[in-house]
């Protein structure tokens, strides 16, 4: 007679594709905090996590729309200004100093938004180890590639944002974060 179940059912957000368990058991295993990472097609979505047996409790947070408070317009909060601008706000926010980064069941991509929020809380004063490989070229972070190439942008044309203003707009949101939080 068999003792045991014959199928077992695996937890539900491993069968949705949610949550990598080991993957997840790993991170919480280092006991330091973790930098989670979420994107969306038009946002970044940044937070300070830290590993409770009740349940992970979040201890600092940043997204695309908290970038308006410093000046930051443009029509993309999805971009890879914005996600360093994410990162770099977040690490000024949090009391945590050393964390490790979590994108979750993300396809990290070199050079990609994920590491430019990497980057950015690394710049904003955190210790968070990375390869240098995986971040995205000091051109793409400070926005020149888009004003570079303006008619590839659509976006910014139907918003009539000006794409050769993001370089400028970068560094003065960048320094209003600097000062606020200082």
């Amino acid at each position: 007679m068999a003792k045991s179940p014959t199928h077992k059912v695996p937890f539900k957000r491993r069968r949705e594709k949610k949550t990598n368990y080991v993957k997840r058991l790993a991170l919480v295993r280092s006991g330091k905090a973790r930098l989670v990472v979420r994107r969306s097609n038009s946002n970044i979505y940044a937070q300070i996590v830290e590993f409770s047996p009740a349940g992970d409790k979040t201890i600092a947070s940043a997204n695309g729309k908290d970038l308006s408070e410093f000046g930051w317009k443009t029509p993309s909060l999805g971009n890879i200004p914005s996600a360093y601008l994410v990162g770099y706000l977040l690490a000024k926010r949090t009391p945590v100093k050393e964390a490790i980064l979590d994108i979750g069941m993300q396809k990290p991509a070199k050079g990609g938004k994920l590491f430019a929020v990497l980057k950015g809380a690394v710049d904003g004063g955190m210790q968070i180890p990375f390869d240098k490989e995986a971040i995205p070229t000091e051109e793409r972070i400070t926005g020149a590639h888009i004003s570079g190439a303006p008619s590839t942008f659509s976006l910014y044309k139907k918003s009539g944002a000006d794409p050769k203003a993001i370089p400028e707009s970068f560094k003065a949101t960048k320094e209003k974060i600097l000062s606020k939080k200082e």
